[in-house]
């Protein structure tokens, strides 16, 4: 079973950071381009940032315009886990994380979940941005 899971949300201060784990389960978790979508109260759900798979080519990353500067999405093989690095966090930022195995156009990334073989959205994790 195919499995990715999230952690490490968290109450943080205004210009505060945290780091969120997507923990890979079933499978490597550099063979899939994998994501980090967000979703606030009354709000649709919005990609954040993703990273390619492992190939031949320099990783491919891409991050919302929204968080440019601020988060950075990395990928340790060892511990099979894709972390999303967050920084100067703002209220805005308040949302619940989720992350995703993305389909890819050649070997960029793009924020559409790739479906089967993964199943639905996981339980996600809760950041909130707040003094």
């Amino acid at each position: 079973q195919l499995q990715l899971v999230e952690s490490g949300g968290g109450l943080v201060q205004p210009g505060g950071s945290l780091r969120l784990s997507c923990a890979a389960s079933g499978f490597t978790v550099d063979s899939y381009a994998i994501g980090w979508f967000r979703q606030a109260p009354g709000k649709e759900r919005e990609g954040v940032s993703c990273i390619s798979r492992s190939s031949g080519n320099p990783d491919y990353v891409d991050y919302n315009d929204s968080v440019k500067g601020r988060f950075t999405i990395s990928r340790d093989n060892a511990k099979n886990t894709v972390y999303l690095q967050m920084n100067s966090l703002k209220p805005e930022d308040t949302a619940v994380y989720y992350c995703a195995a993305l389909r890819t156009v050649h070997y960029m990334c793009i924020m559409v979940p790739l479906g089967p073989p993964f199943g639905s959205w996981g339980q996600g994790t809760q950041v909130t941005v707040s003094s």
